[in-house]
């Protein structure tokens, strides 16, 4: 239904405020998935490893796949999946015809290739393709404020999910999700691929084996948001569906900057950097320490923005506390080099895409070495470590065991993996909803300007009505988000 598109700048308070169990372990999610795979079984999988020539085998081993926004991100997973013998793309979804079209000819080629003799269905409405009786998963890449509304409804047609990050666009929407995913015993996995890259599986379990001690602190370099505007209105492009685009959100006039790409930077859609790459990193930071599945208790900052008329309107720079209730600080910050740096007492890792740096203890008693600091450099910003002397003292065991004891292998397989064996993925949606309402609350205390208290066991901020007010949004007639 959607793209990865964009849109405007309106709107602080959405409607769904539904309670649900905080503490929602593996354990609870594999209970109901089996109880759900009874009245929804889930179609075999052949493993991604059997590559090559898929004519021989039987419809029964085949997993279907449609596309919901097939903007840019969205052709990236139409590119990493539907290559694979035992996964076949037969239908795509957006409300841009451009885009739909080029969905369109690229799976049917591919598929033609491939000797499948089919080609690919298209659609301007979500619904009619998640009702699909012979699809088994829907990819979902649309902007943020689409994410939650059509994976709720494709998990009640029965459908197993792939998401883009950040998988909501409030707090109570995380609520919603994990409701939904815990009741139809979908799989469900969100694309923060960082958790299936090596570098930072090896970063993750060095700190949770305690190879730097107690954890100090942990800064997320994300990087600031982009400027531009004012914008003009125009009148949109015949092929996109302007109206239906916006969804939830209140009818605003058409701007060019608002769609595709530059949804992001519109607070109506999404919540800028803090969301966008907050949702990688902070993923990775509170991972590595173990708050995976909490929150923390205040989080504090400053930031600035454009306050322009027809301007994007997300932060473009910030320093933001979050402080958990262990100790632990996690810092989000417009600068610095892009990253996570794990501070602890007896070393500092520093993780990013493309590389990871430490100064930590590779044996007992042993002291780690200490980090180099950079010239010029704001004394505030982490310095990052120099590399450690000797090899990281973790095993492919270790690092199978952070991997929730699967094989390591790319985000997909081990999405199309936990399909077949019906547990939950590497990327969860509960563990995902925590760490994204860390960014949520983040966005929340600079644009309120002042600090909040989070009771990660209610989810809910304390002893402030108006900031709770700020944990959903009121929905546009017609695109409510229905659980």
């Amino acid at each position: 239904m959607m793209t990865g598109l964009s849109l405007d700048l309106v709107s602080f308070l959405s409607t769904w405020s539904s309670p649900v169990s905080n503490e929602l372990t593996r354990r609870t999610f594999v209970k109901s998935a089996a109880a759900a795979a009874s009245a929804l079984a889930a179609p075999m999988i052949v493993p991604s490893s059997v590559l090559g020539d898929d004519k021989n085998l039987p419809v029964s081993d085949r997993v279907t796949l449609g596309f919901i926004g097939v903007g840019s991100r969205g052709m990236s997973h139409v590119d990493g999946l539907s290559g694979r013998p035992n996964v076949h793309a037969v239908a795509a979804c957006d409300v841009d015809k451009k885009y739909l079209e080029r969905a369109k000819n690229s799976i049917g080629e591919r598929n033609r290739k491939l000797g499948r003799g089919e080609g690919c269905d298209t659609y301007s409405h979500y619904e009619e393709l998640i009702q699909r009786k012979d699809l088994d998963v829907v990819v979902i890449t649309t902007p943020d404020h689409w994410h939650t509304k059509i994976a709720v409804e494709a998990m009640r047609a029965g459908k197993h999910v792939y998401c883009e990050k950040p998988l909501t666009l409030t707090i109570d929407e995380g609520k919603i999700i994990c409701k939904v995913v815990e009741e139809t015993g979908r799989i469900f996995q969100v694309g923060t691929q960082q958790r299936s890259d090596r570098k930072f599986i090896e970063a993750v379990t060095l700190v949770r084996n305690g190879h730097i001690g107690k954890v100090l602190k942990v800064t997320c370099a994300i990087g600031g948001g982009d400027k531009g505007g004012p914008f003009k209105v125009e009148q949109p492009p015949t092929e996109l569906d302007w109206e239906r685009w916006q969804g939830q959100v209140a009818l605003t006039p058409y701007i060019k900057q608002k769609c595709h790409y530059q949804f992001r930077w519109w607070y109506e859609y999404s919540g800028g950097k803090m969301t966008d790459w907050g949702a990688h990193h902070v993923d990775i930071a509170q991972w590595g320490c173990g708050l995976e599945n909490t929150g923390p208790i205040l989080v504090q900052g400053t930031s600035k923005d454009q306050g322009i008329y027809n301007g994007y309107t997300t932060a473009t720079e910030f320093n933001i506390s979050c402080k958990f209730e262990n100790g632990t600080e996690l810092i989000l910050r417009h600068d610095g080099a892009n990253g996570i740096t794990f501070e602890g007492e007896k070393g500092t890792i520093f993780v990013s895409r493309g590389k990871r740096t430490g100064a930590f203890e590779n044996k007992p008693g042993k002291p780690a070495k200490p980090a180099v600091p950079a010239k010029d450099k704001n004394p505030e910003v982490p310095a990052e470590p120099a590399v450690a002397e000797e090899k990281a003292p973790i095993t492919e065991e270790d690092l199978i065991k952070t991997y929730k004891g699967a094989p390591l292998t790319d985000h997909y397989t081990n999405f199309i993996n936990a399909v077949k064996d019906k547990k939950q993925p590497i990327s969860d949606v509960f563990s995902h909803h925590r760490i994204i309402t860390t960014c949520h609350l983040a966005n929340i205390a600079i644009r309120l300007e002042r600090p909040l208290k989070w009771d990660p066991v209610k989810q809910e901020i304390v002893d402030d009505k108006e900031a709770n007010g700020w944990l959903k949004r009121a929905q546009r007639a017609g695109y409510e988000i229905k659980a």
